[in-house]
């Protein structure tokens, strides 16, 4: 009977075991909900296996630059306590450098070991604050054009070309302004790189308190555009007017424009491109606040999450969106119908010449008055 005690004495401790975990890993995340059902379902399970006595606890603050700023304000309230309650935190670009400057982040990159695998400008500009070696991109996104070649069969390349072609071809581009959605913004801020000599200015900044006055021209043009164009209610209404045949070109989220084609939703015949001089996107980062009580377990806990096998299964592979780290660096993770489906259309080094960050925050703010004042009016 004393075998049977003892199994009956080691089950009962199996059983109870998980709930013993001495350590829980706060990992608060902006975004929507799929971000905090990738960290449970996926990143979890795979750091616990390594860490049997960590607990990885996902809380989703919202989707939108809001989410990051609900984790902003957290670790706010908590800025004279000795620690903070947040271990990890996946934010929004624009809210980084605001929370570098103000010294609530942590500087750990430099000993984190898949931290030379990102080398993007990405990686060490956030709306042009110098954030080098506080965050760690989870992902890029990229917002790119997609066309129907069967209504087009050469598309214009260039903003400018756009322009001339949106005059012969009424209602057959369409976007949504900067209502509905960041493809439509985006596309905006890429008019804006487009037809002002202030390009590397608005990426990087310094502001310049007269610029919206020299905005005039390339606003007019704008308006003068949007006249031809069909206004969609965003980017899933973009993507429903080119499936029925409405439109035949008109700025995407590409992961989005991804995924709806591995689903069957898309027409398997239509193409993407990104726009001469460039477009914008955005990458999510991985931050460890300035007083987390867990770092060393939030470090080991990123580099997971950034390694070329993760990337490759996690980020491509579930969601279609870019990876974090250097494209060279998960290749070999990739089959080659992977790749060839993520790289087909817009190559890693078209991404690395046109993918264009976003606008320094002060002129997001600015080029998006400016557009509701200007444009919508």
């Amino acid at each position: 009977m004393k075998p049977l005690a003892l199994t009956l004495s080691l089950m009962a401790s199996a059983i109870t075991a998980p709930t013993m975990a001495a350590t829980t890993l706060n990992v608060f995340t902006a975004g929507d909900d799929n971000m905090v059902e990738y960290i449970n379902e996926f990143l979890a399970p795979r750091f616990e296996a390594e860490h049997p006595d960590v607990r990885v606890r996902a809380l989703g603050t919202g989707p939108g630059d809001a989410g990051s700023q609900a984790i902003y304000e957290t670790l706010s309230a908590q800025r004279e306590n000795e620690t903070w309650g947040v271990d990890v935190a996946v934010i929004h670009q624009r809210m980084a450098g605001q929370m570098t400057q103000e010294g609530l982040l942590s500087r750990y990159t430099a000993d984190l070991e898949t931290g030379p695998l990102a080398s993007a400008d990405s990686a060490r500009n956030a709306l042009g604050v110098d954030v080098e070696g506080y965050v760690m991109p989870m992902f890029q996104s990229q917002i790119a054009v997609a066309y129907n070649p069967a209504l087009l069969e050469q598309p214009p390349e260039s903003y400018q070309a756009l322009a001339e072609w949106v005059k012969e071809h009424p209602g057959q581009f369409g976007y949504n302004g900067i209502t509905g959605g960041m493809a439509g913004v985006g596309f905006v801020f890429g008019w804006m790189y487009a037809f002002t000599d202030m390009v590397e200015t608005l990426q990087n900044g310094p502001w310049e308190e007269d610029a919206p006055e020299r905005w005039t021209a390339a606003l007019d043009q704008l308006r003068t555009f949007n006249q031809h164009v069909t206004m969609t209610p965003g980017n899933a209404g973009t993507m429903d007017a080119m499936n029925r045949g409405e439109i035949a070109m008109g700025p995407v989220w590409m992961d989005m424009y991804y995924t709806w084609m591995a689903d069957g939703r898309l027409n398997p015949d239509f193409r993407l491109m990104l726009l001469e001089p460039g477009m914008p996107g955005q990458p999510m980062y991985y931050v460890i606040p300035e007083r987390a009580e867990h770092a060393e377990l939030a470090a080991e806990f990123i580099a997971l999450a950034t390694s070329p096998e993760v990337q490759a299964e996690g980020i491509v592979g579930r969601f279609n969106w870019f990876p974090g780290i250097d494209a060279e660096h998960v290749r070999d993770e990739l089959s080659d119908t992977q790749w060839a489906q993520l790289y087909s259309d817009v190559t890693p080094e078209t991404l690395a010449e046109r993918g264009l960050s976003m606008p320094q925050a002060d002129y997001f703010r600015a080029i998006l008055e400016a557009y509701e004042s200007h444009v919508s009016h």
